[in-house]
């Protein structure tokens, strides 16, 4: 069995903890396993409030991914918004993610931008809440 790097991306609300029972099987299996919190997040004690963008809240991500020696790849794994972390660490450094996957998670399509899945996700809830009465 090929061995590899996974790294787990947990979704908004969340930290890399929240796949402790996935990472100690995949760990148990030989592969080597990376959960980061995302800025803001988890352990991270910034606030939501000290990020300007996106990619601030995915810095820890493009640090992980950039940082990978020459060659290696990873595979990522995303949840929820975390859909949207794999997608732009994808964009940035394609030569380096052999795979991604996608657990119930935000997937950007290449027609739309990047901020679409979440555009319509606060389209259905303004519909749903004004509709309501």
């Amino acid at each position: 069995m090929e061995r590899r790097h996974i790294v787990l991306v947990h979704g908004a609300g969340h930290g890399g903890w929240c796949w402790y029972k996935v990472a100690a099987a995949l760990r148990s299996a030989g592969h080597r396993v990376t959960a980061p919190d995302l800025a803001a997040s988890g352990i991270d004690l910034r606030g939501l409030d000290e990020l300007s963008t996106f990619e601030d809240y995915s810095r820890p991500l493009l640090e992980i991914v950039g940082s990978l020696p020459e060659g290696e790849e990873v595979v990522l794994v995303g949840h929820s918004l975390g859909g949207l972390n794999v997608a732009l660490a994808m964009e940035r450094f394609p030569e380096r993610v052999a795979a991604a996957v996608f657990v119930t998670a935000v997937m950007p399509d290449c027609v739309h931008d990047p901020y679409y899945p979440l555009d319509q996700v606060n389209f259905l809830i303004s519909i749903y809440c004004c509709n309501e009465k």
